[in-house]
């Protein structure tokens, strides 16, 4: 009894967590502030439902893929989040207007595509380079 509770309980915060992410989806105003809430929230709100299903099966088949899901999911769901954006803001995907802070704006070449850093204005790949 108190376990289907706990399940309940689980299962719910993830699904709230995974409608905040549709929501978020909606409401906000720009291709970075989607991802993020998509990449967060939903994340979140799928290890929580899995975490549920792990708790109503009681198996350990179930549990240990249901863990290593989980695992996967929190260790790929924010690189790849990373790397959309890192893509969509170097091919030129516009900012909200409402933008206070772009820290890559004076970074980034677009023509050599070179990215450099705030300590020594060396751009990455001659760095690479005098390394090796």
């Amino acid at each position: 009894m108190i376990l289907d509770l706990v399940i309940i309980l689980i299962t719910s915060i993830g699904t709230l967590f995974i409608l905040i992410a549709s929501i978020g989806l909606i409401r906000m105003p720009d291709f970075f502030l989607r991802l993020s809430v998509t990449v967060k929230a939903a994340t979140l709100g799928i290890g929580f439902v899995m975490g549920g299903t792990a708790l109503y099966f009681l198996e350990f088949p179930v549990t240990a893929k249901v863990m290593a899901i989980i695992f996967f999911l929190l260790l790929t769901a924010p690189v790849s989040g990373h790397m959309i954006g890192r893509t969509a803001y170097f091919t030129g995907m516009r900012l909200w207007k409402g933008t206070i802070l772009d820290e890559l704006k004076d970074k980034y070449d677009r023509k050599t595509h070179i990215l450099t850093s705030d300590d020594d204005d060396e751009p990455d790949e001659q760095i690479i380079k005098n390394e090796l």
